[in-house]
């Protein structure tokens, strides 16, 4: 597992950071869970290893924070913040460069997650051991390799689009690993696969307790994520998204939104009843903690945070009159002790600055807070986008006022199909902030480019204490930046990888 090591302590309680891609060091910690393609698989202990083991790749740096930054950072949501490291300023500002080192490692780790996988599903079923067959383990593990094989494979095809579809990592043979680039139908088409695999062979509950289901894939996931699948797709299938929708709506697992939005990221209320996937970190313990809320909050340390709440994002909140959802997102401090550009460009202590507040408990890098992979707020709301474009407005207007009615928002009316998909994603915007979905959204129905360059925020600069005049941010975005560009690394390493349009 890759984790961030700060670089430099200020002796009392001021922590720098210093640059932090250019500075860091990374650690591979390889956990006793965990079997590598070069070890025997003999037993069903063996393989109950080599599954632990693939849920590690939840831990790394992508799933830990760099979700966000692209989910929502590169959208309207929050802007850099920290000290404007050039990889990820380029990913604020929309321009992300094929030399840009956050992208290769999201790739990488990516596939890393995937060849776990997929050595696991090559040795499944070659394991003679009793134990496999009693109570269905070795199709829970097959279940579980499939789903988080799909799991991966879906934030490559979103980040980038059509990839390779690497099914064999055991071999060293260049004309097996140096594969061309699938088209995105043909990836959607592989992970709709593993997920009518995981939804046959996982089971709706483990039998040891509902906070135990909410870890580990499961026939809820596996639904949850074809939902999301062939809403995200290009050909998508609204049809398909309200069977899946309903399918965990429906559930044996008893999905149910929790009654108090605020219990759900508070940090108490893990393995709840509205929750479908959840990382599984523990607090306080380096090699599995959560140490990317302390790059989003952090109060105590003295150095500037990273995903600063836009004011786009706040406006958004107080127009709907949506203090819950605002407060139990975005928290504001006075007397941060450094200017921000777009908040407090000169610094000023009485000034109150936002920060990411999904996650609540920093502890120094040692956070026990559990990001949701998979809700079902989401859900529902995913729901009401489907029955919207296939023309039911009156059911999509009562899964959307299930959300608002939660927060205490007046239930929402609409003109048109148009006026509701816009509400929709507004009411998406506000449920969702901060895990990871914004970009998806605007991408899915197609407003991507016309949100970001309609966007109205702006940095400052401050001279003698007094702040300068706004200068506008203009994104330039066009329908080529929708997609990161191929890491030149990897292109390096496989000269059949293509790059994507709008890129050298």
């Amino acid at each position: 597992m890759k984790k961030i090591l700060n670089t430099t302590v200020l002796v009392g309680s001021i922590l720098l950071m210093v640059t932090l891609f250019s500075c860091k060091k990374f650690l591979d910690i390889k956990p006793q869970s965990e079997l590598t393609t070069g070890n025997a698989y003999n037993s069903a202990q063996d393989l109950e290893n080599a599954v632990n083991g693939a849920y590690r790749a939840l831990y790394y740096e992508y799933y830990q924070w760099v979700n966000v930054l692209l989910g929502d950072m590169r959208a309207d949501n929050s802007y850099i913040g920290g000290s404007g490291d050039p990889p990820l300023a380029e990913m604020d500002n929309v321009n992300i460069s094929v030399a840009n080192t956050p992208n290769y490692n999201n790739w990488s780790q990516l596939y890393i997650g995937i060849g776990r996988c997929n050595v696991i599903l090559e040795k499944a079923n070659s394991v003679n051991d009793p134990a496999l067959d009693v109570n269905n383990l070795r199709e829970q593990i097959i279940g579980q390799a499939s789903f988080l094989r799909a799991f991966h494979y879906f934030q490559l095809v979103k980040l980038w689009g059509g990839v390779p579809i690497e099914l064999n990592s055991n071999s060293a043979d260049p004309s097996k690993t140096n594969l061309s680039r699938s088209t995105e139908t043909q990836v959607y088409d592989q992970i709709v696969k593993d997920l009518e695999v995981a939804v046959a062979d996982l089971p709706d509950s483990y039998g040891n307790g509902q906070a135990i289901d909410r870890e580990k894939a499961t026939k809820g996931a596996a639904n949850a994520l074809l939902a999301k699948v062939w809403a995200q797709r290009s050909d998508r299938d609204y049809t398909k998204v309200i069977h899946y929708c309903n399918e965990i709506i429906g559930s044996p697992s008893g999905y149910s939104l929790m009654s108090n939005y605020a219990d759900l990221f508070d940090g108490s209320h893990y393995g709840n009843s509205e929750s479908i996937l959840e990382i599984a970190y523990v607090g306080g313990n380096w090699d599995v903690s959560n140490w990317g809320v302390e790059l989003f909050l952090g109060l105590d340390d003295g150095w500037q945070k990273y995903c600063v709440p836009s004011k786009d994002l706040v406006a958004a909140y107080e127009s709907q009159g949506d203090s819950i959802r605002k407060n139990a997102n975005i928290t504001f401090v006075s007397n941060t002790g450094w200017a921000d550009e777009n908040w407090n460009p000169c610094n000023d202590n009485s000034v109150a600055v936002p920060f990411n507040y999904k996650q609540k408990h920093p502890d120094g890098w040692n956070s026990g807070d559990r990001p949701y992979l998979l809700r079902l707020g989401d859900i529902i709301l995913l729901k009401a986008e489907a029955l919207n474009e296939t023309g039911d407005l009156g059911a999509a207007l009562a899964a959307l006022n299930m959300i608002r009615q939660r927060v205490n928002l007046p239930d929402a009316t609409a003109s048109s199909k148009e006026d509701l998909r816009a509400k929709i994603l507004l009411e998406r915007r506000l449920e969702l902030a901060f895990e990871a979905h914004r970009w998806d959204d605007l991408v899915r129905l197609g407003v991507c480019t016309e949100v970001m360059n309609n966007l109205q925020e702006f940095k400052y600069t401050c001279e003698g204490g007094t702040m300068s005049a706004p200068v506008r941010i203009n994104y330039n975005v066009n329908h080529d930046k929708w997609l990161c560009p191929i890491p030149q690394l990897e292109r390096d390493a496989n000269p059949n990888l293509t790059q994507n349009p709008g890129y050298q």
